[in-house]
């Protein structure tokens, strides 16, 4: 087994655990990210609002791929419909 195997066995809990913990808790991750935002953007005087927007979207986003992780690698729910696909 070589190095990476050995790390990713070791960290596959901790995934799992990371994964519930944003599934239990990740409105009050998102309210926290909101309310940090918009205390940058205050103390910048919304000189980067666009920026910081971008990030803290991006952030969430993170986050629902965590909470809403099915074991696939895809980061829809498992009862989600699947989109048609074009011909």
């Amino acid at each position: 087994m070589g190095l990476m195997d050995n790390l990713k066995a070791k960290l596959e809990p901790a995934k799992d655990k990371v994964s519930g913990l944003a599934q239990q808790h990740g409105h009050k991750v998102a309210h926290g990210l909101d309310k940090a935002a918009k205390a940058v953007d205050d103390k910048t005087k919304h000189k980067y609002s666009g920026k910081i927007h971008t990030g803290t979207g991006k952030a969430k986003d993170a986050m629902d791929r965590l909470a809403h992780k099915n074991g696939g690698g895809d980061a829809s729910p498992p009862d989600a419909p699947t989109p048609p696909r074009a011909s």
